[in-house]
């Protein structure tokens, strides 16, 4: 049947990847990127969980908590917080359960579903497959197409893995470029797909030197970015040889189809 859930997360990844695990086995989402606006769409009633960070902006977490008071709608914590006591004071304040960061894609779902009645809960594996594999484990048994992912943020990398491997490719992660060449002196992916703006260095420096391997001459190679907004770093990708230069947030089925139309023969 599914739950309605409203998810009070003011990072965009982290938001990201919570609503596209929660609406992969079947869940509905609303979000909210601070605590007063989190408060008053829980205030509009329906939702039969709550997620909420604790640092927020407007209102943190532990106020949203006082606001909502106790309305019966179990409110869950996800939170990076690791200090002794945090979660006794988290619990004290109002919430029913804490999800510690960063979540596990392959478990986070069913962490959440413990807070709803079972007649709420999923079958057991997301919407549309016929596994009941684990998500995020399929594509490590199945050997699809390879897709090298190049990225200096956990939780980007985490929704990048698990929107891939759902469909049965197989990823490898780098966080930045130094792991990536390393990687690709001796690997050959059928995609690339890289962040522009990295840990020690950029994707361009990446794609400078896929360009000089003979092997890898064929291999599409895609920028996925928030930070890199103007025109000018679009027509540089573009004019060293990425096939695409796709801006963040994007749908999970539209990059799907990007990455289809890169991969086509």
């Amino acid at each position: 049947m599914g739950a309605r859930i409203l998810v009070i997360e003011d990072n965009v990844p982290n938001l990201e990847l919570m609503t596209y695990l929660l609406g992969a086995y079947g869940h509905t989402t609303e979000t909210a990127r601070d605590g007063e606006a989190g408060v008053a769409k829980a205030r509009r009633g329906g939702f039969d969980l709550i997620i909420c960070d604790i640092q927020l902006p407007k209102l943190d977490g532990l106020e949203v908590a006082q606001a909502l008071g106790n309305g019966g709608v179990p409110l869950i914590a996800v939170t990076a917080f690791a200090q002794v006591g945090d979660r006794e004071k988290i619990l004290a304040g109002g919430f029913q359960g804490y999800i510690s960061k960063p979540i596990a894609p392959e478990t986070f779902v069913h962490e959440v579903e413990a807070f709803l009645p079972s007649g709420l809960h999923s079958t057991g594996y997301p919407s549309g497959q016929e596994s009941s594999a684990p998500l995020g484990l399929r594509s490590r048994q199945t050997g699809g197409p390879a897709i090298l992912v190049v990225d200096n943020v956990p939780s980007n990398v985490d929704l990048l893995r698990t929107i891939l491997e759902a469909c049965d490719y197989a990823v490898t992660a780098a966080v930045g470029v130094e792991e990536a060449v390393a990687h690709l002196r001796g690997h050959t992916p059928d995609l690339i797909l890289s962040d522009v703006h990295l840990q020690d260095g950029t994707g361009y420096d990446i794609l400078g030197v896929v360009r000089t391997i003979p092997r890898l001459g064929a291999v599409p190679f895609l920028f996925l970015s928030s930070t890199a907004q103007r025109e000018d770093e679009r027509a540089r990708a573009l004019s060293l040889g990425a096939r695409k230069f796709i801006l963040r947030p994007i749908e999970p089925e539209a990059l799907l189809l990007e990455i289809q139309e890169c991969l086509a023969p």
